[in-house]
């Protein structure tokens, strides 16, 4: 029997179910709190709010005049032409107010069925990297993808963090959504780089250490790539050109970032003043800082050339975080459309009892509305630019998120109802114009419906060997098919038990539910001897997930090269989540033994001839 919430007019949910089933009422307290933080929304926000629709759906307006993105105009009676052009227009009604009209094809491309590589970049290293995966790993990875017949490279979220000295180290809490960062940079290859005397060597010595020192590596990296801008910066005629078609986002960007490195990464203890973007206090700062400004704009140009070759001829899907720092930019320059006092995160459910706090502030629903959805187009837009294909983290933020206010566990939260047939609506158009592949995340507690609706919309769902009771076979083919995540033990790590002994030793369950888990998830690999090596129990795990029919088939470089230790431990404080390097070098990862075959199994298993033998 299925149960509905009730919803109020400012989208919070009374009662929320858990992952047993189990109703819970939200408490008043909460409720009043959310309500106040979301604000009454206004009286005719329906009369105001974008319209998204496609090619022959019926409007609710009788009639109106529609300004087309290329300056045309057209008049609609009641309904969009069937040959309605796709894109984002201007409608106006007689008497009423303008408001934006967003023609979707409804459903996102689809590519060739194929395989790939999950990477994480930062942990691909290679004996010329500076301490981290940079964009010439990523181009090395691509080219060995490629030679092996994969059709895809998956990547962590590449998206940029303040540019001040101590660095951000997890990708999933980015300042912004729509530019990238300047630590995966290969320092050689930015414009005029031969024009300074760089120490290589000095460089390359960053790579000694066991962990990735995101601090060391970009504060070396910086203090050169200001010398080469400084040098040369201005030479190249294509990096204005290219500066002035972004416009006023990278404007925005370049500027806050000028302004955290004088004032911190949290523009909300900056003097007043330059709190909103468009003060005069700002202008007369950016006048004087110029140059500053030009420097980080600069350095995101070097970053658009360098992901242009790293992702030449094949797809990269790159990962969209749920949102976004509270100090960052996209919270400077969206203010007025995100919360303040609450951040997005999950209600408790079997694996976490406390519940789970992510530390991003969510877009108030109704202001989001209002802007025409531009900061959520703009993310969007600017995570597929370039490598078609995206991945939606936590895709079921898209219908719902969980608030949770400041103050409170994250058990004190409540559901937040967001228009999620606009968003996927918004998502399949620019899916269609990129012609980029979209995967949906929706692991853990799904709400009924949203597999559905990816579904309709094409929005591949996300498969994983360790969460599903049904063998691989019966996967649905709409779907990327994996073993496991960056947040899930590796197969190496489960199978020999390192994973188990470092979850006691980071107090992430009792032993009894972490023994009962592990045994749990090897059941799934297939019948494996209890007594062979990680490496069969690699084999083992890819020849199962080859079987599925999903249109992709992943596999992590992790497993591929049998690393005990996951990329990311959920819920622990004192592991050095993200910062674990693969244990092997780019350069050596093509005559890797076990990874080529990993990638022979998959890619027989997408030729349908089932998975290789041994």
């Amino acid at each position: 029997m299925t149960r509905t919430p009730t919803t109020d007019e400012w989208g919070i949910d009374a009662t929320w179910l858990d992952a047993f089933d189990e109703e819970h009422e939200v408490d008043q307290a909460t409720i009043d709190r959310l309500r106040e933080v979301i604000g009454r929304p206004p009286a005719d926000l329906e009369d105001r709010a974008p319209i998204v629709a496609l090619p022959g759906d019926a409007l609710e307006v009788d009639e109106a005049e529609v300004t087309l993105e290329d300056g045309s105009t057209r008049h609609v009676d009641g309904e969009l032409d069937d040959d309605f052009p796709l894109g984002y227009h201007w409608l106006q009604a007689p008497g009423g107010h303008r408001r934006r009209l967003i023609v979707t094809p409804g459903r996102c491309w689809l590519p060739e069925r194929s395989w790939g590589w999950a990477v994480q970049l930062y942990a691909t290293r290679g004996r010329d990297s500076w301490g981290i995966g940079d964009l010439a790993d990523l181009r090395a990875v691509r080219e060995m993808a490629a030679a092996q017949g994969a059709g895809f490279v998956l990547v962590n979220p590449l998206h940029a963090v303040a540019p001040t000295p101590r660095q951000e180290a997890s990708p999933y809490l980015p300042a912004t959504r729509r530019f990238r960062n300047p630590i995966y940079l290969r320092v050689s290859e930015v414009p005029g780089a031969s024009a300074v005397e760089v120490d290589e060597d000095a460089g390359r010595a960053l790579s000694d250490g066991e962990l990735i020192d995101r601090d060391a590596v970009w504060a070396r990296k910086r203090e050169v790539l200001r010398r080469v801008f400084d040098t040369t910066g201005r030479d190249d005629p294509a990096f204005p050109d290219w500066w002035w078609h972004q416009g006023q986002k990278l404007q925005d960007w370049a500027t806050w970032c000028a302004l955290a490195d004088r004032h911190g990464p949290d523009w909300r203890a900056w003097p007043e003043p330059l709190q909103d973007p468009r003060s005069e206090d700002v202008g007369r700062f950016v006048a004087e800082h110029e140059r500053d400004v030009a420097f980080h704009a600069w350095l995101q140009w070097a970053l658009q050339l360098q992901l242009e070759r790293a992702t030449e001829g094949m797809t990269v899907i790159q990962d969209l975080p749920i949102g976004v720092d509270g100090g960052g930019a996209d919270a400077w320059t969206w203010q007025g459309v995100l919360a303040r006092g609450v951040n997005v995160g999950a209600p408790p459910d079997a694996f976490n009892g406390q519940g789970q706090d992510w530390g991003s502030p969510p877009l108030v629903p109704w202001r989001l509305r209002l802007t025409g959805y531009e900061p959520f187009v703009e993310s969007i837009r600017a995570t597929i630019a370039g490598a078609g294909g995206l991945r939606i983290d936590h895709v079921m933020g898209l219908f719902r998120l969980w608030w949770v206010p400041a103050g409170g566990t994250a058990a004190d939260g409540a559901y937040v109802r967001y228009p999620a047939e606009d968003l996927l609506g918004i998502v399949a158009l620019e899916s269609a114009r990129a012609r980029a592949l979209v995967v949906g995340e929706d692991l853990g507690t799904v709400e009924e419906g949203v597999r559905e609706a990816m579904a309709e919309h094409g929005v591949l769902s996300y498969r994983l060997l360790w969460f599903e009771d049904d063998a691989p076979a019966a996967w649905p083919a709409e779907a990327m098919a994996a073993v496991t995540t960056h947040d899930l033990p590796t197969v190496a790590g489960l199978w020999s038990g390192a994973d188990l002994a470092e979850q006691r030793e980071q107090g992430t369950g009792t032993d009894a539910e972490l023994e009962r888990g592990r045994t749990e998830l090897l059941g799934r690999l297939t019948g494996a001897p209890k007594k062979a090596g990680s490496g069969t129990a690699v084999r083992r795990a890819h020849e199962a997930l080859a079987t599925a029919p999903s249109l992709l088939l992943s596999a992590t470089l992790e497993d591929a090269v049998a690393d005990e230790r996951r990329p990311n431990m959920p819920g622990t404080t004192g592991r050095p989540n993200w910062s674990l390097p693969l244990p092997v070098p780019v350069e050596d990862l093509p005559q890797h033994e076990l990874l080529r075959e990993v990638a022979r199994t998959l890619a027989d298993g997408v030729r349908g001839g089932g998975p290789a033998a041994g």
